[in-house]
């Protein structure tokens, strides 16, 4: 068999039997066949998420391992294109990589996954009811324990962090210190108040 290059378009039917080979028969030439044409996609996608930043490399061979598991999961049978089906799936890689990346405090996937699902649901409950949906609500809609919910919310709130270097408005008068000026220095007004109540 022929190697396409990287431009090379192949039918549906093509690519269909391309993955049935690496599917049922471990075809290692198959599967090299459609991560050299979908090559570009791959990294169209992470040049996106990119957007010129170094650390683009690694969003392309992460986005590589979400096509290399489009490949071994991709069932045509359902009727969508390979396209249609690796597109999410090289997306997912990326977004979770990022997601890993810009936390730097280690928090469970779990917790990450479950809490933007949470503030969806609270959304939607939200206007479905007319008020702030309940606990055991939000945990029968997403089919997840109460307990599960409960503590995504905890460790969410736990987990916003701020550098200690971020500067913010002080007074009227627009002069900014950071958190590290103020934290641990002597506040005399909470000593007033406190004599005041005495």
């Amino acid at each position: 068999m022929t190697q396409p290059s990287k431009t090379t378009k192949l039918t549906k039917d093509e690519v269909d039997r391309l993955i049935s080979d690496y599917q049922t028969n471990q075809d290692e030439q198959a599967q090299e066949t459609l991560v050299r044409v979908y090559t570009n996609l791959v990294d169209m996608l992470a040049k996106k998420y990119s957007k010129g930043k170094s650390f683009h490399e690694d969003l392309r061979q992460v986005g590589m391992i979400g096509l290399l598991g489009a490949i071994k999961r991709y069932d045509p049978v359902v009727g969508k294109s390979f396209e249609a089906f690796a597109i999410p799936t090289i997306i997912g890689e990326i977004k979770r990589f990022l997601r890993d990346k810009t936390w730097s405090v280690h928090v469970p996937r779990r917790i990450k996954e479950l809490g933007p699902r949470i503030k969806m649901a609270v959304d939607q409950l939200t206007t479905e009811t007319q008020r702030s949906p309940k606990v055991e609500e939000i945990a029968e809609f997403l089919d997840v324990s109460e307990e599960e919910v409960l503590e995504t919310m905890e460790m969410g709130k736990s987990y916003q962090a701020l550098s200690v270097d971020h500067s913010i408005e002080a007074d009227a008068d627009g002069s900014t210190v950071t958190i590290l000026d103020i934290v641990g220095s002597q506040e005399d007004g909470y000593e007033r108040v406190n004599q005041q109540m005495m």
